[in-house]
């Protein structure tokens, strides 16, 4: 609910979104720590000169400050890669952006009928094995011992809300998370830019698969040692492998030669699966030995093919398509207006974006709202005097 009183707690908000602390935003401002830290707890107000420079360099509407933004989402754990490795500021700013992204989602289901999740409840032998785990997630979804040419979209159609990163934080790769927010479940999957190559996004969408499956939403991951973590993440690439290489219809595959680099190049076509994830799955299934899967490591190594492989530039990454799509069928129904979708948002969620992260979030071209942005353009009349 919007309301005529500064909010605090939304400078701290729009602050950590941005990835700024305190004193970023102090030494922008030419203002002390010491002030932003008043403002952000409601001790002092921002001059309306002092909110002209927040709007500007935070890049959030006026507005957005005076927002209650209230909203009773029960967040779970976030699955970053590299927890301990990225900064603390930039894993809070992705945690935001999901929040963000849950209210856009929750705003769109208004006027749309998403996909409702359909994710099978795994058996005990499951959470011990990630072959077992496969092959339930494979039977459940009725994937037989067939390719996955799009994991972005599998994931999608069975309700999982995929988002691309725009960030550029080069320490965040893909993470996933789950919300609960009356007594219903959201998955999120956030896929990192992967420069055009598609066989790494499949590989990452069914890592985070993993996560989501087989993990606890719930545990506190700031209390596990370096060994759970590393092994929380073995665990995720032993499953995404596993569900992207089936084992029996792969080891057919790949059995004619195992050890020749130019088969598993003509595989990659078909299974949709790098060069270097095929050759450890061989060798996870025991087809290769040690010394020919190192053969083939140090083959890969001489190639260049651990920077780029062949054919990575040919399998263009799959974009997420649900709230574009959703957003996109609002749009040119004629349901909503480009300005109507930023102002229900804000007046409903609690949430005033400017148009082009609003955009940005959901994966839609900028400038695509401003396309339908008057529900009602006024007429342009043109006459011709009758005289002279």
């Amino acid at each position: 609910m919007f309301k005529s009183v500064f909010n605090g707690e939304r400078l701290k908000i729009a602050r950590t979104y941005r990835g700024k602390t305190i004193n970023d935003l102090a030494e922008l401002l030419g203002v002390t720590k010491q002030m932003i830290s008043k403002y952000e707890h409601g001790k002092s107000v921002p001059s309306s000169e002092m909110l002209l420079k927040l709007e500007q360099y935070l890049l959030f509407p006026r507005k957005f400050f005076f927002e209650e933004g209230t909203d009773k989402v029960q967040v779970g754990n976030t699955y970053f890669r590299s927890l301990r490795t990225t900064p603390k500021r930039d894993l809070e700013a992705q945690k935001l952006k999901l929040l963000f992204l849950s209210k856009i989602y929750r705003f769109v289901a208004d006027y749309i009928n998403f996909p409702v999740v359909n994710l099978p409840d795994l058996s005990l032998d499951a959470l011990d094995s990630m072959e077992v785990a496969a092959k339930e997630v494979r039977k459940y979804w009725g994937l037989g011992q067939e390719p996955i040419s799009n994991m972005v979209r599998l994931l999608e159609a069975n309700g999982l809300i995929v988002n691309t990163s725009r960030t550029n934080i080069t320490s965040i790769d893909a993470f996933t998370q789950q919300q609960r927010y009356e007594k219903q479940i959201y998955y999120f999957v956030v896929l990192g830019n992967d420069k055009g190559n598609g066989y790494r996004r499949q590989f990452d969408a069914a890592h985070e698969l993993g996560h989501v499956l087989l993990h606890d939403p719930y545990i506190d991951l700031t209390q596990l040692e370096k060994d759970e973590e590393k092994e929380l993440e073995r665990q995720a690439n032993q499953f995404a492998a596993a569900l992207l290489l089936p084992k029996d219809a792969f080891t057919r595959d790949v059995s004619m030669h195992p050890r020749d680099l130019n088969h598993y190049l003509y595989l990659k076509k078909k299974w949709h699966v790098s060069i270097g994830a095929m050759v450890v799955r061989a060798h996870n299934l025991g087809i290769i030995e040690y010394n020919q899967y190192h053969y083939l490591q140090r083959q890969i190594s001489s190639k260049g093919w651990r920077k780029e492989e062949p054919f990575d530039k040919d399998f263009q990454p799959a974009s997420p398509i649900l709230l574009k799509k959703a957003i996109t069928m609002i749009l040119e129904n004629k349901k909503l207006s480009g300005s109507q979708i930023l102002d229900t948002l804000a007046k409903n969620y609690d949430l005033s974006l400017n148009a082009y992260e609003f955009e940005d979030l959901v994966g839609l071209e900028r400038g695509t709202l401003e396309k339908y942005y008057s529900k009602q353009q006024p007429k342009v009349i043109v006459e011709m005097k009758k005289s002279l």
